[in-house]
C-alpha cells in the first residue's frame, strides 16, 4: 500500500512545469554565460549580476547565450511578486514617499539586478507599487511604515507555488511624519 501512495504522488507531478521559484532561483546546470537581451544581465556562478567586471580571469571559449532573464520576462508578461497598495496618503508627503520609493528601489537594482520597480501608479484613493521581487516589496513596506510612523500594514502571501505577496498600508487620517 505504501509504494501505490508513494506512486500516486510520484505520477501527479509528471508533466507539471518546475514552480517559478525553483525555475527562476535554483536553474540546472547553466554553463558558460547568460545574458539577457533586454537589459544586458548576465548570468554567471548561479546568480544575475550587472556586469562581469569582478571576474578577472574568465575562462576562454565558453558557451555565450542570450535570454530574457527573469526580471525582463516578469515585466513583459504583466505580472508582478509584489504588489503594494498604499492608502489615505497626505497631501504633504506624496513628493517624500515617491522619492522614497525611486530611492529604495534604485539601490535595491544596484545591488541585484532582478529587483526592480515595474510601476507606481496613482490610484483613486492612493498609490499602487509593483516590483518583480516579493522579498523587496516587504523590504520597501517596511521601510515605508518605519519612515512615516502611522502607517498600518498588512502583509499578505499567496499560497505555494505562488510567489506574489500583497501587501496593504494605509496612512492614519493626516498624522503622517
Amino acid at each position: 500500500m505504501p509504494t501505490k501512495h508513494k506512486k500516486l504522488v510520484m505520477e501527479e507531478h509528471i508533466g507539471q512545469p518546475p514552480s517559478k521559484h525553483e525555475k527562476r532561483e535554483f536553474p540546472v546546470g547553466k554553463e558558460g554565460l547568460t545574458f539577457c537581451r533586454i537589459c544586458s544581465a548576465v548570468y554567471y556562478k548561479k546568480s544575475w549580476h550587472h556586469s562581469l567586471r569582478k571576474y578577472d580571469n574568465l575562462p576562454e571559449n565558453m558557451k555565450v547565450k542570450f535570454v530574457v532573464c527573469p526580471a525582463d520576462q516578469t515585466i513583459l508578461d504583466h505580472q508582478f511578486e509584489g504588489e503594494i497598495i498604499i492608502q489615505n496618503i497626505p497631501d504633504k508627503i506624496q513628493s517624500d514617499l515617491m522619492n522614497l520609493i525611486r530611492g529604495y528601489t534604485q539601490r535595491s537594482y544596484a545591488k541585484d539586478p532582478m529587483d526592480r520597480l515595474i510601476e507606481a501608479k496613482k490610484t483613486r484613493d492612493g498609490l499602487r507599487v509593483t516590483t518583480t521581487e516579493n522579498q523587496m516589496a516587504v523590504k520597501l513596506a517596511k521601510k515605508i511604515k518605519d519612515s512615516f510612523k502611522k502607517v498600518s500594514l498588512e502583509i499578505h502571501y499567496a499560497k505555494p507555488p505562488l510567489e506574489t505577496v500583497h501587501i496593504k498600508m494605509r496612512f492614519d487620517s493626516n498624522k503622517a511624519k
